[in-house]
């Protein structure tokens, strides 16, 4: 009876939320709040699943609007807290008697979220920690709102079948996975323990120490670290020593070492009295593989030097555009991002903002954003708000080269030339994966040498003009120039011709004429 109850209150509360709004559209109403607004605190009143999905849905700036990504943003901070006794006894349920756990338990919660609700108390040795605890019954709740909201999203797919290029079924997806996720607190202890690893001996970044004995799947103990929220004006004194602190702090994350806080909003950064910044909440992280990485690298260096066909290569490799694309359609939008910008200070460039922006003009282009570029999409707006903040003459740019100069030292193998141009970066991803794909090149060349011995040529003539030998000679060949004219580039450029090194060029034009007598047909 009471997932019908459930059922009942979910479906009369969006399908009225879709009739107000058919009629706000249609000027028969005028509206007390706006549109975002309502959508908002009616996913609010909904609970927790749907308080996600608000969160889930704020990430696809893709195509949601920009005043329900601020609404949908604020609901992570009006959650009420859960009865106290409730708390009381879902500790007890993990450790035994809380007056044999902790000294002291407050009872009353200092923050409530729509997953956990965060109480202080005290260690028998008097240490302060906080105890993080989730909401008792969620993870059934969520299950059924889960079915509750599929049933719903099928009835209006009945009803209207353009949505259908939405996708919502792969946001229903995309929650279900997070929320579970989310809702495991050992998970979360986990990444907190991870990313205490990530910045130990940091004197910028600190991560409170998770108490590994005190900590289940629905509570979880660390401990306390008092200090302000980084957007506490008592702090404008050292806004721009805070504002590099926390740049090079996620761009080592983004960069290095592939793993991102991905909840940055202010509620999260607390300033120690010492000055260091400390992270808190790793129940959301992000997750980026080598390949994004340098794939997010180019975006960003082709952006810089305003080039919009490198801009859209790089694009696609991070895997935002499928099938059928008006390419000449994108590029030239790209170009009216890039001459916006072009006019801009340096101060002002957002690298958030612009790869919104690129994100929204490929809407109607078969786009889907991965979840993990949504996650680090929301996390660069979040960070970058609060480097504005801190530091409004703060360059961005500036900051973001230097790691992507880092990254590209990396990939040169101690090579400290730092790249600026296509053909460099290019270049450079071609040497570091040269030897990984001359094994294979070798593998498959003797596979093919192999067959062409077994084979055997009915005509004469033929087999003068189509010669396996001189194929695989021909390969070879341009294998070897394509490695030694990325060597020379790298590491010896030498003289130049038309603001080009004239040896590595000659290399590539050789090599590519004679890739081309190896693959074309006769």
């Amino acid at each position: 009876m009471h997932i019908t109850g459930r059922l009942l209150r979910i479906n009369l509360a969006l399908w009225g939320q879709f009739l107000w709004w058919t009629t706000v559209q249609l000027g028969l109403r005028k509206p007390r709040e706006s549109p975002a607004r309502r959508l908002a605190c009616l996913l609010e009143r909904l609970g927790t699943t749907f308080v996600k999905l608000g969160q889930g849905l704020s990430l696809h700036r893709e195509f949601l609007p920009d005043d329900y990504v601020t609404e949908l943003q604020r609901l992570q901070d009006h959650v009420e807290p859960f009865d106290a006794a409730l708390a009381r006894r879902e500790v007890e349920r993990s450790f035994g008697p809380i007056g044999q756990v902790f000294a002291s338990f407050d009872a009353q919660p200092f923050a409530a979220g729509s997953i956990a609700q965060v109480h202080h108390a005290t260690m028998p040795d008097g240490r302060a920690v906080v105890v993080k605890i989730r909401r008792p019954g969620i993870r059934r709740t969520i299950e059924q709102d889960i079915r509750i909201l599929r049933w719903f999203i099928r009835s209006v797919l009945w009803l209207i079948p353009p949505a259908r290029r939405l996708r919502p079924h792969d946001l229903v997806d995309e929650l279900a996975r997070n929320l579970a996720h989310e809702i495991d607190l050992r998970q979360e202890a986990t990444n907190n323990q991870r990313f205490g690893e990530i910045f130990r001996g940091s004197l910028e970044i600190r991560v409170p120490a998770v108490i590994d004995k005190l900590s289940t799947h629905w509570v979880m103990v660390q401990e306390m670290i008092p200090g302000r929220r980084i957007d506490d004006p008592a702090l404008a004194a050292q806004g721009p020593r805070l504002a590099r602190a926390l740049v090079e702090a996620y761009l080592w994350m983004f960069f290095h070492e592939g793993v991102f806080h991905a909840d940055p909003h202010p509620g999260n950064l607390i300033v120690c009295e010492n000055g260091r910044i400390c992270l808190h909440d790793f129940g959301l992280v992000g997750f980026l593989d080598r390949a994004t990485r340098l794939n997010l690298v180019a975006f960003m260096l082709a952006f810089a030097q305003q080039d919009a066909d490198w801009v859209l290569d790089a694009f696609l490799d991070l895997g935002v555009l499928a099938g059928h694309i008006d390419r000449e359609h994108l590029r030239m939008g790209q170009e009216e991002i890039i001459r916006d910008y072009a006019r801009r200070p340096l101060g002002e460039w957002s690298f958030g903002e612009v790869f919104m922006r690129v994100t929204r003009m490929g809407h109607g282009h078969s786009m889907r954003m991965p979840h993990h570029l949504l996650v680090l999409m929301r996390a660069m707006f979040l960070m970058e708000a609060n480097v504005r903040r801190l530091d409004p003459e703060f360059n961005l740019v500036q900051g973001l080269f230097t790691r992507a100069g880092a990254v590209m030292r990396d990939a040169e193998a101690n090579n400290p030339v730092v790249p600026v141009d296509r053909l460099k970066f290019e270049s450079l991803l071609l040497a570091r994966q040269a030897p990984r794909n001359l094994g294979r090149m070798v593998h498959e060349l003797r596979e093919l040498a192999q067959g062409w011995e077994a084979r055997t040529w009915r005509d004469e003539r033929a087999r003068g003009r189509a010669d396996p030998t001189r194929r695989l000679a021909a390969a070879v060949a341009a294998l070897g120039l394509y490695l030694a004219s990325t060597w020379l580039l790298v590491q010896h450029p030498g003289a130049e011709a038309l603001g080009m090194p004239l040896l590595p060029t000659l290399g590539f034009a050789f090599a590519g004429l004679l890739t081309w007598s190896s693959v074309r047909k006769e």
